[in-house]
This record gives C-alpha cells, structure tokens and sequence, in this order.
C-alpha cells in the first residue's frame, strides 16, 4: 500500500465517519446527558459492535446478505425498529436530560447501547465489503494492509464519537432550562425516526 492511497483512505473515512449517523447520533445525545467521560462506555460499545460488523463481513457474510435480499430486509427493520425506539424514548424524556429507562444511567447500560446501535445497521456490513477492498494492492501482502486500514479507522471513528460526546457536553452547558432541554431530547427524537427511517427504506447496493 503507498501513502497516497493511505492518505485518500484517511480522507475518505474522516470524510464518512464525521456523517451524523447512528453511532454519532447516539454520543451526541449521551454527551449531552451523561458527560464525555460516562460516554466513553457508549464509545466501547459502539467501537465493539463495529468490530463484530467488520469481522462478520471479512467471514463473507456480506456476500450472504448481498445474495438475500429477504435476510437483509429482516436485519435492517429490526435496526430500523430499533432506533425509532431510541426516538421514542428520547421523545418522552420531557425536560429531563436523562432517559426514561431507570438504568440509562448504568456503565453498562450505556454500554449496550452503543453496542445495540452499532449491531442496528447491517449494511455497514456491506460498506466494508466494498469499501475497505478499494484501498488493498492485490500483488502486496495482504495482513500488513488489512492491520494498517483497520487501525486507521476505530483511530479515525474513536476520534469523532469523541468529538461528538464533548459536542453534546458543551450543548449540555447551553441547556439551562427545562424548555431547552424538551426541544434538545425531541430533536433528539427526530434524528433517531429519521435515521431509523432511512436505514428501513435503504437499499442493498
């Protein structure tokens, strides 16, 4: 692999992973609640899920799920359900920065949502599929390569879910009064329907 195809990688992926997706979606709204250090717990959770999701797509499950769209469809409603819980729960905080659930506020709690979340949109099996084999030389060892682009992405993903947590904890600051507080967890609320919309509606290619 040469630098100029490592450096497009790195702009490529910094480009991707700072989208307001998901796992962002979800450290933004925790930093805002529970501060950046509680949200790391989140961070693990979502950086563990996105290792299983890369894992299972070097096992070839991409390549299963490509070939069955009924599979794929079942996979994604249920991560689309899921965050639209999520909104729902975000929705009915009130003026309240934390969540209805009475261990939101739990280590491991925060944990696995963040790792539900991640684990909530199988297409990301199929993005690295596609997309981590642009940046190989075929002809190069391929092991050297893989650990290279690995280690540069959760490097890349960790440091904007970071971003975002202190994002949210600096929003927490500006969320004096209760008002401000319902506004934030309904738009909140919106983001996650809007997201699990578009994870249902998503394609395959």
């Amino acid at each position: 692999m040469s630098l100029e195809i490592w450096l497009a990688f790195i702009v490529a992926t910094s480009f991707i992973s700072a989208t307001p997706g998901p796992n962002m979606l979800l450290m933004l709204s925790h930093g805002a609640r529970y501060g950046w250090r509680a949200t790391t717990a989140t961070m693990s959770g979502a950086i563990l899920g996105l290792a299983l999701l890369l894992g299972l797509s070097a096992l070839g499950v991409s390549s299963v799920l490509a070939a069955s769209p009924l599979l794929f469809m079942a996979l994604k409603i249920a991560g689309a359900l899921y965050l639209i819980y999520l909104g729902y729960q975000c929705w009915y905080a009130g003026s309240k920065l934390s969540l209805p659930s009475g261990n939101a506020n739990t280590t491991a709690s925060r944990f696995k949502t963040g790792l539900a979340v991640a684990l909530s949109n199988p297409k990301a099996i199929l993005f690295a599929a596609a997309f981590l084999p642009q940046f190989l030389t075929p002809n190069a060892p391929q092991a050297p390569q893989w650990l290279i682009l690995l280690s540069s992405f959760f490097i890349i993903e960790i440091t904007w879910q970071l971003a975002y947590a202190l994002g949210g904890m600096s929003l927490a600051r500006w969320l004096e009064s209760g008002r401000r507080i319902q506004i934030f967890n309904r738009c909140c609320a919106l983001a996650f329907f809007a997201v699990g919309a578009a994870l249902a509606l998503a394609k395959i290619h």
